[in-house]
């Protein structure tokens, strides 16, 4: 018994090493060695070397001078730690209520765009981190991104088509935009864009005595 307790003990300690250490740490090397932007997350850097996200997940962003993303079910938006759709079917009163009040919001905010609205601009993705846009939704927004940063709207269109990604491969998957990408493309290129006012604030009848 004595003689079979300590076989299955070295077999332990073996295989604990072999499975729990050394391969964990063959592959991080290996992944930092040849892969050592993924591995680390797909991270993004600005100009000055900070991170401000990554390619993977997507972010809110709310200023008119810059390419607004989809919708997010994640959490409070693009949480990755709460990945997941709504689940919320075609005949879901809450989404179609969601539906179109996103629509009366871009249509307000985006007077000067073209009717209809992109369907990825209103619906949500699966994991609710796409960090991704067709062309049409990325495209569709230039008259507001040229507006808020003065500028012509062909400067605009012109730094999104340049980040337009291809299917992989040539086959896989569907043309697209990087929201981050391209709004770090259009600070390095035109500058950031100023901060919309402030609202006023109202004054009370005893601020006015």
């Amino acid at each position: 018994m004595r003689r079979e307790l300590v076989i299955a003990l070295r077999v332990t300690l073996v295989t604990l090493a072999l499975t729990g250490l050394a391969y964990p740490l063959a592959m991080t090397a290996a992944a930092q060695a040849l892969f050592h932007d993924k591995a680390n997350g797909s991270l993004v850097h600005d100009e000055k070397g900070a991170v401000v996200g990554s390619r993977l997940i997507g972010q809110t962003f709310v200023q008119p001078g810059y390419l607004q993303s989809r919708p997010s079910a994640a959490g409070n938006g693009y949480d990755a730690t709460s990945s997941s759709g709504s689940n919320l079917g075609p005949t879901s009163a809450k989404l179609r209520d969601r539906v179109v009040a996103d629509l009366a919001r871009l249509q307000k905010e985006n007077p000067e765009a073209p009717l209809p609205v992109p369907n990825d601009l209103v619906t949500a993705s699966a994991s609710g981190l796409d960090p991704e846009l067709s062309p049409a939704a990325a495209l569709w927004q230039v008259p507001r991104i040229a507006r808020a940063r003065q500028v012509a709207p062909e400067r605009i269109r012109e730094v999104i088509e340049a980040r337009i990604e291809g299917r992989d491969l040539g086959v896989l998957g569907e043309p697209r935009v990087n929201v981050l990408a391209v709004n770090l493309a259009l600070d390095q290129r035109l500058g950031r864009p100023a901060a919309p006012p402030a609202p006023p604030v109202a004054q009370t009848h005893a601020a006015e005595k």
